[in-house]
């Protein structure tokens, strides 16, 4: 299983193509599966990873709402990257929207999968994120964390 961590910013061409970052090249292999993230930023899962992903979704019940809502959501966005010879991967408009990415971007590495932020959607998270640090582990202590 592949780790991912580390902080990258990086550019979209104006075709919509972006760099990934040489660290998590190896880790995601020539071609690996994006789509839309939670907090409006895209995941990027390696075959692998997204493999196990599928399964576990493949169980929620379809007769709840909100597990099909979330499957449509999750599915009807991903597409298969392929890294070209430089480095980058196309990112489609649907998705560039849907993240708001038009030229600054900030790649992440979360543990199991990587994650692509517009610089300023980012920026605003963080910010407010960090204010709440310590109150989120604070509520995170109940899983063992």
């Amino acid at each position: 299983m592949n780790m991912f961590m580390g902080e990258y910013q990086h550019n979209i061409d104006v075709k919509g193509r972006m760099i990934v970052p040489s660290k998590f090249r190896e880790g995601l292999g020539e071609s690996f599966v994006l789509t839309r993230g939670l907090d409006k930023c895209l995941f990027a899962y390696p075959m692998d990873e997204w493999r196990l992903l599928e399964e576990k979704l493949k169980k929620l019940p379809l007769t709840k709402k909100d597990a099909r809502s979330f499957t449509r959501f999750f599915f009807s966005g991903a597409v298969e990257c392929e890294v070209d010879k430089q480095g980058r991967i196309n990112i489609p408009q649907t998705l560039r929207t849907y993240s708001n990415l038009e030229k600054e971007c900030v790649v992440i590495g979360v543990s199991s999968r990587v994650e692509v932020w517009s610089k300023e959607i980012w920026e605003d998270y963080f910010t407010q994120s960090e204010e709440s640090f310590a109150e989120i582990a604070e509520n995170l202590m109940d899983f063992d964390i």
